[in-house]
């Protein structure tokens, strides 16, 4: 043995021997001549491959001529030293007998303020030559703490990314060689791995949060709370490595970690965020990670859990289909940290950035499905997060909470979150969102199985038919999610639902009364249609069943009624979708309407229901008269509704009135609800106020008036008599001058049955003043300047030669030569004379028979 070493000793020496030469040309000034001598070396020494007792032996003649040489001003001998120093420490078996003098060194070339090494190469390459040192000496770097921490300060914020991330390869394995030592300057590295973690290479990124690993899991915990935030950024990060770092250090963190019981509300919500990564390695890494750590915190609080051991590992009834249950472990470490993790959860959840706010919903589902009925106990605060959350402009953040809220209806019982959500529905937290407590109710009621829920569906239907839940509002999202919250208990009642039928249908009935879009309003009818089939009914027999309940519900406000309140809107939708069944209803119906419908109402209240009332007086069989009952109403409707709302009073919003009611009364004669001895018995109270509305500023009323004058003649023209007939003429005619032109059309054809009423009774000889003027009328128009009217006149006044032909003729002729057209005055005569040629002819014939 003592000859091989004498052997080695021997070698080395004839090695430096002949590298003495080399040694000496390193101090000249002539650069190349220094570049050769440590190319030599080089080749005579580690190029060669000596054995390592000999390479021991040249490694520690050679050092410190090479450490000179890092200083060179030629880039090239840099270089070179920096390579032969790297392959010695490699190969010499005791490399540690270097450190005196390298690390001095390095901490000079590396660990300054002032970058020394210009050269991004040689400065990997010295830190390459550190971090094989560490490799390779281990703890023989204890007393070169400072220096050591010194280099990686600086090192890693190096400008050049690749020196930063062999710095942090170095921080990793340093950290590991001396962690009795390390732990004691690990803080002051934390910050310089801070400034680099956002850098905008993700390689680097990614050594910098694997470093950051081993320095907090190797330091004092003192620097936890600094590094939190920059993780919980890289969460976000674009680069999947990056995210999948994070998710690996914080996982490592809570299996290895010294002190992590004091830290784990702090990184749980770290890890558990990575569950719901969108890349399914990340995910499967992160699930994986927890149920270590569940199973772990399981084993060493074993003697804590033994009661829920077996108690716990059973689901609770109605656990969420297609979700694996998490472990016992993993779920008391979330119940036990929940009270932490909500208030942190309530900030971000609505935080500026919108993947912030993603994340965090997210987050909050995984929570509330570990934490089962134990998130009871944190509801108010749980509840009022998810209410911030669902007025989100980003949908996904809206979904992921209402999902969470789903949960809290499958864990929590009912009683419990319905006492906090009604009164919350009730009196919403906010004014600017006040639908945001239905949104989350009715999500939190789809999360209810149907045993849980049964028993408190009065409680809910209550709630929300009471005016301040259902008729305070009008906003669309508000209407929507109060349909959302019926049909929620529709599917998942269904038959049950009959117990508060009518309180949903009364919901339903105001959803489409105040909606102003088609859509929700045809999805509240769908809804209605559901109502009524779940209890083996259609629509007509659901109304059948609750239509006396409902107008019991409207009468008891008809006296505050006003164009503002809802229920007149009620009333429509009751009304119309009701269709026949109405006409079962009259003696609860037209109390309501003649309350509502006195002149000293609300004047657009009025008309808005006059409106109603013309549609469903058109088609009177299939609604108010359904059961042929209406007639026994239809004189008081007339007499007490109808006649005193067409009385003039002063103003325009006056006139609308009298419009619609004129509407109301032309709906009345022409459905065929009024009969004709009704109609003659009340002729006296009807004609003058409608021959008056022919009067009003408003063309749409006489236009109506007329109409309605050709309805009455048309219904009861033949049974009137002559002092009647002859009070409505003379109105007609001042409207031959109206100035709308389908005026004039409607009283021509009213003068025609004006004409056609005239029976035998009629006596023409003793009402020819009356018939002169109406003549003298129809004439002077027989020259209008619209040949359509001139037509029209010429055929009344055809009709009006069999009533009294004679003082036709004489009219005609006496005006027959002022016409500017006489064509249509001779028309007239020849029509006379023809009339009377046949009453002669038919006398004659009549004689000779007899």
């Amino acid at each position: 043995m003592a000859a091989i070493v004498a052997g080695d000793e021997h070698a080395a020496s004839e090695i430096l021997r002949g590298l003495a030469r080399d040694l000496n040309c390193l101090n000249e000034d002539n650069k190349t001549t220094r570049k050769k001598a440590l190319e030599s070396i080089k080749k005579e020494t580690v190029d060669k491959g000596h054995s390592s007792s000999v390479s021991q032996e040249v490694f520690a003649a050679l050092l410190k001529p090479l450490l000179k040489c890092l200083s060179d001003p030629m880039e090239k001998c840099r270089e070179i030293a920096i390579a032969i120093i790297t392959e010695f420490i490699r190969s010499v078996p005791k490399p540690e007998e270097s450190l005196p003098y390298l690390m001095p060194c390095l901490a000079q070339r590396l660990g300054e303020k002032e970058i020394l090494e210009p050269a991004e190469e040689l400065r990997l390459s010295a830190v390459e030559m550190l971090t094989l040192t560490v490799e390779v000496c281990g703890k023989h770097l204890a007393p070169y703490l400072n220096e050591m921490i010194n280099i990686l300060q600086r090192t890693i914020v190096d400008p050049f990314p690749d020196v930063k991330r062999e710095s942090c390869k170095c921080t990793v394995y340093f950290a590991k060689c001396v962690p009795e030592h390390f732990h004691m300057q690990a803080e002051s590295l934390v910050k310089p791995l801070m400034l680099m973690i956002a850098h905008q290479h993700s390689r680097v990124r990614v050594s910098v949060i694997e470093a950051t690993g081993v320095v907090i899991q190797h330091g004092s915990g003192k620097n936890v709370d600094d590094i939190l935030s920059h993780l919980a950024q890289r969460l976000f990060d674009d680069s999947p490595q990056v995210r999948k770092a994070v998710t690996a250090v914080v996982g490592d963190w809570l299996l290895h970690m010294r002190d992590r019981y004091s830290y784990f509300h702090k990184f749980i919500p770290l890890l558990l965020s990575s569950i719901s990564d969108e890349i399914p390695e990340i995910r499967l890494l992160a699930a994986d990670l927890w149920r270590q750590i569940g199973t772990q915190w399981e084993k060493e609080n074993e003697d804590d859990i033994k009661d829920k051991m077996d108690f716990l590992l059973i689901p609770p009834p109605h656990y969420p289909p297609g979700v694996e249950r998490p472990g016992l472990g993993c779920r008391e470490l979330v119940v036990r940290n929940l009270g932490r993790l909500v208030p942190a959860i309530s900030h971000d959840v609505t935080d500026w950035l919108v993947p912030t706010r993603v994340r965090t919903s997210q987050l909050l589902f995984v929570l509330l499905l570990h934490a089962e009925d134990h998130s009871t106990q944190h509801l108010q605060p749980l509840l009022a997060t998810l209410y911030r959350a669902c007025t989100d402009t980003e949908g996904e953040v809206v979904n992921n909470c209402l999902a969470a809220a789903k949960l809290i209806g499958t864990f929590v019982p009912p009683p419990v979150f319905l006492k906090l959500m009604l009164e919350h529905v009730t009196t919403p937290y906010s004014s600017s969102h006040p639908w945001a407590p239905l949104m989350v109710l009715a999500a939190v009621l789809g999360g209810c199985s149907k045993p849980q829920l049964k028993p408190h569906l009065q409680q809910i239907a209550n709630t929300l038919v009471l005016s301040d839940v259902c008729q305070e509002y009008q906003q669309v999202l508000y209407l929507e999610q109060l349909l959302a919250c019926v049909d929620i208990l529709l599917h998942q009642c269904e038959s049950d639902c009959s117990s508060v039928s009518l309180l949903l249908l009364q919901v339903l009935i105001t959803i489409q009364s105040l909606s102003t879009e088609t859509h929700l309003s045809a999805k509240a009818l769908e809804s209605a249609h559901f109502l009524s089939k779940v209890q083996g009914l259609n629509l007509m027999e659901l109304y059948r069943q609750h239509m006396g309940q409902l107008f019991d519900w409207l009468s008891a406000s008809v006296n505050t009624w006003s164009s503002y309140s809802p229920q007149r809107l009620q009333l429509h939708i009751i009304v119309v979708q009701s269709g026949p069944v109405i006409g079962e209803f009259l003696n609860q119906v037209m109390p309501l309407l003649y309350g509502c419908l006195q002149p000293n109402r609300d004047t657009e209240m009025r008309m808005s229901i006059f409106t109603m009332l013309a549609k469903l007086l058109l088609d009177a069989k299939n609604t108010l008269d359904s059961q042929g009952h209406f007639c026994t109403e239809s004189e008081r409707f007339l007499c007490d509704i109808l006649l005193p709302n067409l009385v003039w009073h002063a103003g325009r919003t006056a006139a609308a009135v009298r419009t619609s009611a004129l509407s109301c009364l032309l709906a009345l004669l022409h459905g065929g609800a009024i009969t004709s001895g009704q109609l003659l018995f009340l002729e006296e109270k009807l004609s003058p106020q409608v021959l008056s509305a022919l009067e009003e500023d408003s063309q749409m009323s006489r236009l109506l008036a007329c109409r309605c004058l050709s309805a009455v003649l048309r219904l009861i023209g033949t049974s009137l008599q002559q002092e009647a007939l002859n009070k409505i003429y003379p109105e007609l005619l001042k409207r031959l001058d109206d100035s709308s032109k389908e005026v004039r059309g409607v009283v021509l054809q009213t003068l025609g049955l004006w004409l056609s009423s005239l029976t035998k009774d009629y006596n023409p000889e003793l009402c020819a003043p009356h018939l002169q003027l109406l003549f003298q009328q129809l004439l002077l128009h027989l020259d209008d300047p619209d040949s359509a009217v001139q037509d029209q006149v010429l055929e009344i006044l055809k009709r009006a030669s069999s009533v009294h032909p004679a003082l036709l003729k004489r009219e005609a002729e006496a005006v027959k030569d002022k016409h500017r057209s006489p064509l249509n005055c001779e028309q007239l005569l020849q029509h006379i004379s023809s009339l009377s040629t046949e009453t002669t002819a038919s006398s004659l014939g009549s004689h000779q028979r007899h």
